[in-house]
């Protein structure tokens, strides 16, 4: 009996070449002279307990992100202690397959121990001490992976949704430069790794707004911000083609380049308070919510594939500026969208089911980069 993970390959490889005779067989080789593609992994597959996904990012990927491995409860999750295990077999995984190495994330206010916001009373800590902890913070896990890890997600969702800095415990103790200091602080521990700044809803015009004033000050001041991730956390209708066109044109002429960093396209239900990509957000389980519990029916699979090969039009049409498109999660088992914001919910953001057969929006955008 054939090993699944060569079943898995073989059948990416058969349906690219059904679908088009001329078609490449995987996404690395449709868009290599675009830019690169890659997938959020997770600790099965960086272990390779998840022989299945490893084979689809070995022969699909040329670039790869950490799902949870390197956020600072994971990496950092006691004072002077430091768990590196799953990183260093992270970034050896993607210098075996030779892969654009992605460190997620650095300063975030979510998955961050209370103890670095906290002194030993409980009260929270002054600029300085928290500046010293970030500092420290950043020098012990970018210095550790200099000259492997290519590019860091240095502040992540900084923003709120009407454009204005979110008021996180980063921005109350340190103040607003805390974004600044951050990326000084990660460019002094690897002055070659790109250096990005990452959020959600970055199409909606506030926020854009918002962005761009915000990366037009850390360029006129000099920081060394490479580029800006926008998360990608996609529904059918949103963000619209004329808004994601907009915001990577609007990034390009600040001279930063653009990378797509966290996408799927949720094709289920949502109520307006769903459309953002905040993890503290929970709703309650509703059957209406979980239509597709036993599968993805074709009219489906369909708008998927369509929705996929529109988005991929936008990013090759500024091929200059888009430097990276990855997904988050390999296939849609992995996908964080499965629990939120309805914990159980059957989910099918990505273009490999549960099984990591390739689905129609897989094809759709192979093709796409043939056109």
């Amino acid at each position: 009996m054939l090993n699944r993970s060569l079943i898995a390959v073989a059948a990416i490889a058969l349906a690219s070449l059904g679908a088009a005779a001329q078609a490449p067989t995987s996404l690395k080789d449709a868009y290599k002279n675009d830019f690169v593609v890659g997938a959020a992994i997770n600790t099965a597959q960086i272990t390779g307990q998840d022989s299945l996904g490893d084979a689809i990012i070995e022969s699909q990927f040329s670039t790869i992100s950490p799902e949870n491995a390197l956020k600072w409860e994971n990496v950092h999750p006691q004072p002077g202690v430091y768990a590196f295990e799953i990183p260093d077999k992270y970034v050896a995984f993607g210098e075996k397959h030779h892969m654009f190495i992605v460190g997620h994330c650095l300063v975030w206010h979510n998955q961050v121990p209370a103890w670095v916001f906290h002194d030993e009373k409980g009260n929270l800590v002054d600029r300085e001490t928290l500046l010293k902890r970030m500092h420290d913070h950043i020098q012990m896990v970018v210095g550790r992976y200099k000259g492997r890890i290519n590019s860091w997600d240095v502040v992540n969702e900084a923003l709120d949704e009407d454009g204005s800095l979110r008021h996180s415990l980063w921005f109350k103790i340190i103040g607003p430069d805390f974004i600044e200091k951050a990326f000084q602080y990660a460019h002094e521990a690897d002055p070659q790794a790109q250096l990005n700044y990452n959020d959600y809803s970055l199409e909606n015009e506030p926020k854009r707004k918002g962005l761009l004033a915000l990366v037009a000050r850390l360029k006129s001041e000099g920081i060394p911000i490479t580029s800006v991730g926008l998360q990608g956390h996609n529904s059918l209708v949103w963000p619209t083609l004329e808004d994601e066109d907009a915001t990577i044109a609007a990034l390009g002429k600040l001279g930063v380049k653009v990378v797509i960093t966290e996408l799927d396209i949720d094709v289920l239900p949502r109520d307006p308070s769903m459309f953002s990509a905040d993890v503290a957000l929970k709703l309650r389980q509703d059957p209406k919510m979980n239509p597709y519990a036993k599968g993805l029916p074709p009219s489906s699979q369909q708008e998927l594939a369509q929705r996929y090969a529109a988005l991929f039009g936008v990013y090759l049409k500024h091929r200059d500026t888009v430097s990276r498109v990855t997904f988050w999660g390999v296939t849609d088992a992995d996908s964080w969208l499965n629990n939120w914001p309805i914990v159980g919910r059957t989910s099918y953001p990505l273009l490999f089911d549960r099984a990591g057969q390739p689905k129609p929006a897989f094809q759709a955008v192979v093709q796409a980069a043939c056109k």
